[in-house]
């Protein structure tokens, strides 16, 4: 009942925005801002009460995620900036285990609540300060749920018109390996409502964001490839998309950039990973599964299996690949040395990263340093040092392009 009611509600303010030459459409079509002062989460005996206080009204649902259980709450659209996720968790400690949000793509903001059990919703209002005023407070009730009411709450389907893009299955033509430009992805780790590691006002998204952007540049100058980036701007893109854009660009390479943080111990200095199903050490193993926490919390699930025969396919194409993505890495690896950059005691590991699992193009995910480290920190905050990093990944993925293009030639002969 109260599933329905919060669909029909969204369906209806949905239907506001798009009806022109009314003053209520028109005040649904700015981006709204979320007030943090005013906003809070409480607990009323065994249920959670949310108050989400915005600027004005905008178009809003809810939907429930598994594994674990999320309340997920999406709008067109709120700039979340104003709100304090710690303060906020703070008031129920235990009951709200992760919360989120921010930008999610263009025209689009989500909140993520992570929670301690299954629940789900028993009041959803958005409630208006009425004609002529300002502001709205969405207010959500959550209840305690049995498993089997809240798998059947999950399993709905979005409603028409909020769904995400598919990630496009059709890849581009892919040319003959060593003819014409390489064409090669950035991928800017985390981003939008998974903001990554962050210190001192500094956060991995932001900063791999420019970084991604310089190499872009240097690349496109030394004339050899051509780039694609998974994102342009502060937005979340989910794992399985940014492998899915790779392969509509007809990515020759895959490069995802990271610049993560460790709770113990003092990392530091660059790592280049490919992809492994058993990581070759316990740290590489924790930060994989962190890299995929943070896309599962920020309301993406990664839990699709592939089939017996596509299983059996990729294999295949990965063993092909996959020494060619190790050449890669030892390529990378020995131009950051050659420019004198610091390396991590073992700047050469494998891992099961989700967004190297592309089993047709060489992909590598290169931890440019670590946020937790203030050396590291200095040097990703420094232009001078970032140009010099950009040049030397230039100058290993071109000699290993010329590299992998003669080996090409020996294959074909």
């Amino acid at each position: 009942m109260i599933g329905t009611l919060a669909r029909a509600m969204a369906a209806l303010m949905l239907a506001l925005m798009l009806a022109s030459g009314t003053a209520q459409a028109q005040q649904f079509s700015a981006l709204a801002r979320a007030d943090g002062a005013a906003s809070r989460l409480w607990a009323e005996g065994d249920a959670l009460a949310l108050d989400l206080a915005i600027s004005h009204p905008v178009p809003w649902r809810v939907r429930f995620l598994a594994a674990p259980p999320r309340l997920v709450v999406d709008f067109r659209e709120v700039d979340f900036r104003g709100l304090d996720p710690a303060r906020m968790m703070a008031a129920v400690p235990g009951q709200v285990t992760d919360l989120r949000a921010g930008p999610l793509r263009q025209g689009w903001s989500r909140l993520v609540v992570a929670l301690d059990r299954p629940r789900l919703l028993a009041e959803a209002e958005l409630r208006t300060a009425g004609q002529g005023g300002d502001g709205a407070l969405l207010r959500l009730r959550l209840r305690p749920a049995d498993p089997a009411s809240f798998a059947a709450e999950v399993a709905r389907p979005d409603p028409p018109g909020w769904t995400l893009p598919k990630p496009a299955v059709t890849p581009a033509p892919r040319k003959p390996r060593g003819q014409g430009p390489l064409v090669v992805v950035l991928d800017p780790g985390h981003g939008g409502l998974d903001p990554g590691a962050e210190r001192d006002g500094h956060s991995e998204a932001a900063l791999m964001l420019t970084f991604a952007r310089e190499l872009k540049e240097a690349l496109v100058r030394a004339g050899t490839a051509r780039v694609v980036m998974t994102r342009e701007d502060d937005s979340f893109v989910p794992l399985e998309t940014r492998v899915a854009i790779a392969h509509q660009a007809g990515a020759d390479v895959f490069i995802s950039l990271h610049a993560d943080a460790v709770s113990e111990g003092l990392a530091t200095g660059a790592t280049v990973y490919t992809l492994a199903a058993a990581a070759s050490d316990e740290a590489s193993a924790a930060l994989a599964e962190r890299h995929d926490r943070d896309a599962l919390m920020s309301g993406v699930d990664l839990t699709g299996q592939d089939d017996l025969i596509a299983g059996v396919l990729m294999d295949m194409a990965r063993r092909e690949t996959a020494p060619r993505a190790a050449r890669l890495a030892g390529a990378l690896v020995g131009a950051l040395r050659d420019a004198r950059l610091p390396l991590h005691k073992v700047p050469q590991r494998g891992a099961a990263f989700s967004v190297l699992k592309a089993p047709d193009i060489p992909s590598v995910l290169i931890e440019l340093g670590y946020m937790s480290s203030p050396r590291d920190l200095a040097r990703l905050t420094d232009p001078a040092w970032r140009a010099q990093m950009a040049g030397a990944i230039v100058a290993g993925l071109s000699g290993w392009a010329v590299a992998d293009a003669a080996a090409a030639v020996l294959l074909r002969q």
